[in-house]
């Protein structure tokens, strides 16, 4: 890892190179749960609780000690949205795999209908390292179904990072076949997902509802709580149309406690359907579907996704969390340019 990160933020004119800063790695003794910081500062945690459905990075902290993520379904916040309590975090999974849904489980699903949904358990822990310039860790788990029959195991690893002013999370994750060959059905939750903070929503006066592929009805309310987000793409798509576009990255603006706080993730060439699709919406999720690409082309294009045993795929994406500065899409390109290589 380079000693010095570029990042060239427009402030008064000026392009200021940052330093990057001591990031430290400390598993909770007791409980199931990784602690992340920078420069001293908390960053984020790795959870992995025995009753939650998957491993999630929560909360999300950024540089001048901004939360970017919602609360809600582990920590609610006043005048925050209580919706898809699915969304926790900062997670990866998907809609449909064997027929499987990981990305809808949640405790809100009756105990009758479980068999319809998957889990990601048996999260171990298998490295952790803290460093001068960056900090490392890794885990395995295993996509079950309610019996605990594998149909994938996953190998994660997260690189964290970052400056006086940014925060960065480098995902690489690996899901590999079991016994069984595995089927990823085009469709349209998943796959690297992220539930922000009110302040990053867009300002609402409508009631949404969203039903899933198994018929359940979320009802999203009205938000203009200090809501202030926007969209833009590498393609210069902007607001709720960037939703069902191809982009190489997307960043998500808005204001919070009077300063500029922003989220961006960048897409990699190695990762299927390249491009990724967006499935952002304006009320909070920000998504990354690069298998879902029926419903997005409106029937144009198609990718299902299948897995032999014993084979892989891999998906790498970048987040960058950047505080009390304005984001320069350019930047955004270099950052894109030079995750390509990794």
């Amino acid at each position: 890892m380079k000693k010095f990160i570029l990042f060239a933020y427009c402030c008064m004119g000026l392009n200021l190179i940052a330093q990057t800063k001591k990031v430290d790695i400390v598993k909770s003794g007791t409980e199931n749960k990784v602690n992340v910081s920078v420069d001293g500062k908390p960053f984020t945690s790795l959870i992995y609780l025995d009753n939650m459905e998957k491993p999630v990075l929560y909360p999300i902290n950024a540089a001048n000690g901004a939360i970017i993520t919602r609360g809600f379904p582990l920590k609610s916040r006043d005048g925050e949205r209580t919706d898809h309590p699915h969304h926790v975090g900062y997670w990866l999974n998907y809609e449909s795999v064997n027929g499987l849904d990981f990305w809808n489980n949640s405790y809100a699903i009756p105990e009758e209908k479980k068999a319809k949904f998957g889990w990601i358990r048996s999260v171990k822990i298998t490295e952790t390292k803290s460093g001068a310039t960056d900090g490392k860790i890794s885990y395995t788990a295993n996509w079950e179904n309610q019996a605990k029959n594998i149909l994938l195991k996953e190998s994660t690893t997260f690189i964290f990072s970052g400056t006086s002013d940014t925060r960065n999370i480098d995902r690489i994750t690996t899901l590999t076949a079991q016994k069984d060959t595995v089927f990823f059905k085009d469709i349209k939750d998943g796959m690297l997902g992220l539930r922000v903070t009110k302040e990053l929503e867009f300002a609402s006066n409508k009631v949404e509802e969203f039903t899933d592929s198994h018929g359940n009805i979320t009802k999203v309310p009205a938000s203009s709580n200090g809501a202030s987000g926007n969209y833009l793409t590498s393609e210069g798509k902007t607001g709720i149309g960037v939703w069902a576009t191809r982009g190489t990255w997307c960043l998500l603006t808005g204001i919070k406690e009077g300063k500029p706080l922003s989220v961006a993730i960048i897409d990699h060439p190695k990762n299927p359907g390249y491009p990724t699709y967006w499935h952002a919406r304006d009320y909070g999720l920000f998504a990354a579907n690069p298998l879902g690409q029926e419903i997005f082309s409106n029937g144009k294009e198609k990718l299902n996704l299948t897995l032999r045993p014993g084979q892989s795929v891999t998906f790498r994406y970048r987040m960058i969390v950047t505080s009390n500065e304005e984001v320069n899409p350019e930047i955004l390109n270099k950052q894109a340019t030079e995750f390509s290589k990794n």
